[in-house]
């Protein structure tokens, strides 16, 4: 909840939040009144102190490749704001994403991998590699944290055009909080259940005197457990300063940095056993229990640190009213490192259930992401008769770079099942094992888009984007007697691979405005992601999309839909019906079970339905919900494979899923709210040959239920207690690749915060 108080030097809206001072460590707050960079501040409104303006509805995404309002753009996106965030008290990307149905971080990884950080999947594909930050794509697999975060954007359909390479359902944007001409200090506390504890601090200044200037700096500190579980634990510290100077003046300059730093004991799961469609050899035909959702399976040594620095210069300028050219510089390094004990393989031989062992496995990653990018964006508005254009065209150099250094260490000692001790073993010792990895890609980008106005009532808008870039890989890795057979196990082998290849992606789209407030669209989009795209690795393996001899992984994606502002264009309305269809899929050769083609194709269609803002003056809505069937339409079908696949569903691609938050302010001072999620069930692995003996082929659907009330002390300071999983569900919030493990979703938990703004 927050209140809105009238600005020193504008009459802006400051939202109130929280400040509170605990020494040295100040809290960030989720308030921020600063719009994208393209929007100077002179255009902010003027607000009366007793207005509220919490709506959940955005007029429009950050990139200067969109154009046009949300209303008018043919395309599906959802966008979270701020003022959604606080009222959930979300502090993730992963939390935040909870808000659009079919985005969820369904994988655990595999067995030699934990995933620890955003390890999103979109409309049945990965994402975890198209996440962006300011339009400016983010490296690394950690966990992003909203501090200095003023929204969320969801663009589902391929990106290509967009961003040139990336996953073939869409991408996800955080939008960073700028400075304004305002001075605002708001903060926030929160403490929760399972010794949650968190502090942040929003500070914003405007220099008197220097032509528009203004600082402001974003403040964190957090050491938090997780409600039901033993020793994992989310610790982490951030700062983001941040300069502008002509604010409000035709020619603006911001200056950015972000450091973030976490130490956390990280959550490997816990094993299957108990959960539907568990099979394991050694306990078949026994009476099986579920381990308890609190038990740890790793060692006392178990860490995941992570370090994340970024620094942003964008300078702006306003030619006219109808011409602004922008330039945005970005050098990023993420760095993470971690050692994790994994449950694994159960061993049920006992006739003693309580003597029953997992097997563990030794986890490790050493891995540092560096990108250099500079982009030069144009808009230009003007008319050709009676049509009216928006372009926008820009030019693109990216330098990105991944080192991932390889480490051996010993065989873990197996864990009891049901009672494993979560210090045991006390620590133990791994060395770099002289194997490593290093990417790199180049990338040289230029697109161009044009948003045609007709009349006032039709639209058309194209775009087109032309990539080069090469990616050069050095490897070495340790033979073994398959990989390597006339070489001792162990030896050291290098590889060198190369790729460089344009890549051409493009998208068209018609709109017809049948009333000033509403649309109905139809587009078709197109996408690539090139070998080592996601992962900088190339590699000489047959079944392997990362083989340089390999082509582009191709999407396309027709779409049509709807939007409908209602209720004073307070309630942004939208559906959509879609189709994708990814080819150059590799699959088993039919015959031959040793040879691979590139032949495979994948399907996703579905309909997805949206609601953003407000039905009535203080009762905030947002809500989505899709229907999505994700299939292998083109699979292996080799009698030896290990899995068939032709027309499997795909994995962690759940058919229906849904959310909704409603919150309503009453005039006494309390706002309440809540909302539910539902997944529905998802499967684990796309294959037609599923049975009996096949593990934990599917994670449960689950229904989620969360409540929230706030209290307004006074002007300036504000109480909240936020509710979670209030109907206790036990559901699986992540699965791993093999079923053997999974990470248990938060139990029945809460959270009270103090709201401070001045």
């Amino acid at each position: 909840m927050s209140i809105y108080i009238k600005s020193k030097k504008h009459g802006a809206a400051g939202r109130l939040v929280n400040l509170h001072n605990l020494g040295s460590s100040l809290a960030l707050s989720t308030l921020a009144l600063a719009a994208p960079f393209h929007v100077a501040a002179d255009t902010l409104p003027e607000v009366n102190a007793n207005e509220r303006n919490e709506s959940y509805k955005a007029e429009r995404v950050s990139s200067p490749k969109f154009t046009q309002p949300l209303v008018n753009t043919t395309q599906t996106i959802t966008v979270i704001k701020k003022e959604l965030l606080q009222s959930q008290l979300a502090t993730t990307l992963t939390e935040a994403l909870q808000n659009s149905a079919g985005v969820g971080t369904f994988s655990a990884g595999e067995n030699g991998r934990t995933d620890t950080g955003d390890a999103i999947f979109m409309r049945g594909f990965s994402t975890a590699n198209s996440i962006f930050v300011d339009n400016i794509r983010d490296l690394g697999g950690v966990s992003r944290d909203l501090f200095n975060i003023e929204q969320i954007e969801v663009v589902k359909g391929p990106a290509g055009a967009d961003n040139g390479r990336s996953a073939p359902t869409g991408y996800i944007n955080m939008v960073t909080k700028q400075p304004m001409l305002e001075n605002a200090y708001s903060g926030t506390a929160t403490y929760g259940t399972g010794d949650q504890k968190r502090i942040t601090a929003d500070l914003n200044r405007h220099i008197d005197g220097l032509n528009g200037a203004a600082f402001r700096l974003n403040l964190l500190k957090q050491d938090s457990g997780v409600p039901g579980r033993d020793r994992v634990r989310n610790n982490r510290w951030g700062v983001a300063p941040s300069f502008a100077i002509g604010l409000g003046t035709p020619t603006r300059v911001f200056l950015n940095y972000l450091h973030l730093d976490r130490d956390n004991v990280p959550d490997a799961g816990i094993p299957t056993i108990g959960t539907p469609g568990f099979f394991n050899a050694s306990t078949a035909g026994k009476s099986l229990q579920p381990v308890a959702r609190r038990n740890y399976y790793g060692m006392a040594g178990d860490y995941d640190k992570s370090t994340t620095d970024m620094f942003t210069a964008v300078f702006e300028h306003d030619l006219s009213a109808d011409v602004t050219i922008r330039n945005i510089a970005r050098y990023g390094k993420t760095k993470q490192n971690y050692l994790i004990g994994s449950p694994y393989t159960i061993d049920g031989s006992n006739a003693n259930p309580a003597n029953w062992t997992v097997n563990r496995l030794l986890q490790t990653r050493d891995q540092e992401n560096e990108i250099f990018t500079n982009q030069t964006n144009t808009l230009i508005k003007f008319s050709t008769g009676p049509v009216r254009h928006a372009i926008t065209t820009g030019l693109e150099f990216i330098r990105e770079k991944q080192t991932t250094i390889l480490y051996t260490g010993p065989t873990l000692a197996a864990a009891n099942l049901y009672a494993p001790n979560p210090y045991a073993p006390a620590g133990v010792q791994v060395r770099a094992s002289g194997a490593r990895n290093d990417g790199t890609t180049n990338t040289i980008g230029t697109y161009l888009f044009d948003t045609l106005e007709l009349t006032p009532s039709f639209q058309l808008n194209a775009g087109v984007r032309l990539d080069r870039y090469t990616t050069d890989f050095s490897g070495i890795g340790l033979s073994t007697a398959t990989s390597n057979p006339t070489l001792p196990v162990g030896t050291l082998v290098p590889t060198t691979l190369s790729k460089s290849d344009t890549l051409l992606n493009w998208k068209v789209g018609a709109l017809y405005k049948p009333a000033p407030n509403g649309s109905i669209y139809a587009a078709y989009a197109t996408s690539q992601q090139p070998p080592g795209g996601a992962a900088f690795v190339l590699t000489s393996n047959g079944s392997s999309l990362d083989n340089p001899n390999f082509t582009p992984q191709r999407t396309k994606t027709v779409e049509i839909g709807s939007k409908w502002e209602v209720f004073e264009k307070k309630l942004l309305l939208s559906a959509a019906l879609f189709r994708t269809e990814v080819s150059n899929e590799i699959k088993q050769d039919a015959v031959t079970s040793n040879a691979f083609t590139q032949t495979g194709k994948k399907r996703v269609d579905g309909i997805e339905l949206g609601a953003s803002g407000e039905i009535v003056r203080g009762w905030s809505l947002n809500a989505s919900a899709a229907l999505m069937n994700a299939k292998v339409s083109d699979g292996t079908t080799n009698s030896l494979a290990t899995s068939n696949q032709n027309n499997a569903a795909m994995s962690f691609s759940p058919k229906k899923t849904m959310t909704l938050w409603s919150t309503y302010q009453l005039p006494t001072g309390f706002t309440i709210g809540g909302g539910v999620r539902y997944v529905d069930t998802m499967a684990r692995t796309a294959s037609t040959t599923i049975n009996g003996a096949t593990n934990t082929p599917y994670a449960q659907s689950y229904w989620i239920a969360d409540a929230m009330a706030a209290y307004q002390i006074d002007k300036n300071a504000s109480i909240q207690l936020n509710l979670y999983n209030l109907n206790n569900a036990r559901y699986t919030a992540s699965l791993n690749n093999s079923g053997t493990r999974y990470i248990p979703g938060v139990e029945r938990s809460a959270k009270l915060s103090l709201n401070l703004a001045y």
